[in-house]
């Protein structure tokens, strides 16, 4: 079995593949379990965010596990594999993990240190887990990403200042249009996205914010938070009339912003309209952008602002990447104790079994034996065996991967008749 990751992401493919690619949040637990289900693949872990959609799997064959995985985004976004090749990428084993952990760090982020998608990578493990596709193998990895990515952050300043995609996209803007200082800014969407750009034009100051949303409490709740008004999606249309800035970031799936909508918004209004659409399939139809005053920037506009501002990182990125490469020979070290695992388990079942056929072949002579002296027989025994077999299970796991390990191992199973 071997660890591949196959997948399309901000550095591989365009906007709109990736749109095609993304997976809504109630559809991965059945994306994932369908996954895991196919003939060369053990364990699944798909995660798929505005940024990259990167299925992470344990593989009974590797070349059959690659086209299973290509087979199924092909599936998911409805492509054929010549549309999709060109845009694929992959990784096996140790080039797969130090792959995850740079994503988990925030390295291989399009906003450098972003926070988001260590949450994004925990959620995806979990629906994994509860699907029963990820298991041993893929929850090692997965636990040991997480804990890369939390180091990361907390040994280093990578995380600080513009640390996701909505923070960065209330810079931006910020970049764009100048002082917000009185400007009437509409957050189309209050999910997690929607909720980051609010906080951040709040903490920012000055702007007239409205949030729309589709759900009312939802949007209530966090207008009341940020100080914001708050109107559903039957207003839209007046929200966008009143509008200077317009960030979006539902989760609709197809556009909210057509050019019917806005020309309709904007009859009686000629001001200037800069919208950001930070939502992945995007908010925004393409041929917005060609309407009169209006300024569309997504998230290729966003992804180039960030790349402009990559050196202030740099020196926090060079400490990540060390820790990075600690944990990937961390967790090196682990897996190939684990592999370990199972020829020391029958190491101890077998010595067990003989231990046990003694005192039973002594059972006449051990009857007069009162009960607390049949318990120190037990457990003389069991220190025998246990103290006798520590040092081969020490040296076996410690030698794992290596080939006087492979040695070790040899000489064990032909020593207890393991097979």
């Amino acid at each position: 079995m071997s660890l591949l990751v196959v997948g399309v992401n901000h550095r591989s493919g365009p906007l709109p593949l990736l749109e095609r690619l993304t997976i809504a949040p109630a559809e991965l637990a059945k994306q994932v379990a369908g996954l895991a289900v196919r003939d060369n693949i053990r364990e699944a872990v798909v995660l798929s965010t505005c940024n990259r959609t990167e299925v992470y799997v344990i593989a009974e064959r590797f070349h059959g596990a690659y086209s299973d995985v290509r087979d199924f985004l092909c599936e998911l976004g409805e492509l054929d594999v010549d549309e999709l090749s060109p845009h694929l990428f992959s990784q096996h084993e140790s080039a797969a993990v130090h792959h995850l952990f740079e994503v988990a760090a925030g390295l291989d982020s399009a906003v450098i240190g972003e926070g988001e998608i260590l949450g994004q990578i925990r959620t995806a493990w979990e629906i994994a887990r509860e699907e029963s596709a990820a298991r041993a193998g893929l929850n090692l990895l997965m636990r040991t990403a997480v804990e890369t990515g939390k180091r990361a952050r907390t040994e280093t300043a990578i995380g600080r200042g513009t640390a996701s995609v909505s923070h960065a996209a209330v810079e931006m803007l910020a970049d764009v249009v100048g002082d917000l200082e009185g400007k009437h800014v509409a957050v189309i969407g209050a999910g997690s996205m929607g909720e980051g750009v609010a906080v951040a034009l709040h903490k920012a100051g000055g702007a007239d914010i409205c949030v729309v949303n589709r759900s009312p409490e939802r949007g209530a709740a966090l207008a009341q938070r940020v100080g914001a008004t708050t109107v559903g999606f039957d207003r839209l249309d007046a929200a966008l009339a009143s509008a200077d800035v317009v960030v979006a970031s539902t989760g609709s799936g197809e556009p909210v912003i057509t050019t019917e909508v806005l020309a309709r918004a904007r009859a009686h209004s000629d001001r200037p309209l800069h919208i950001i659409d930070i939502a992945v399939p995007r908010d925004v139809e393409p041929a917005v952008a060609d309407l009169d005053g209006v300024d569309v920037l997504d998230l290729d506009d966003l992804r180039d602002w960030a790349d402009r501002g990559r050196a202030k990182r740099a020196k926090e990125a060079d400490l990540v990447r060390g820790i990075v490469a600690e944990e990937v020979e961390n967790y090196g070290v682990e897996q190939t104790a684990r592999q370990a695992a199972p020829l020391v388990a029958s190491m101890h079942q077998a010595a067990e079994a003989v231990r046990v056929a003694e005192i039973e072949r002594f059972a006449s002579r051990l009857a007069q034996l009162s009960d607390a002296d049949r318990s120190a027989v037990e457990a003389l025994t069991k220190g025998i065996v246990s103290k006798l077999l520590h040092e081969p299970s020490i040296r076996l796991k410690s030698d794992a991967g290596t080939p006087q390990g492979d040695r070790n191992a040899a000489a064990v199973r032909d020593l207890f008749d393991l097979g």
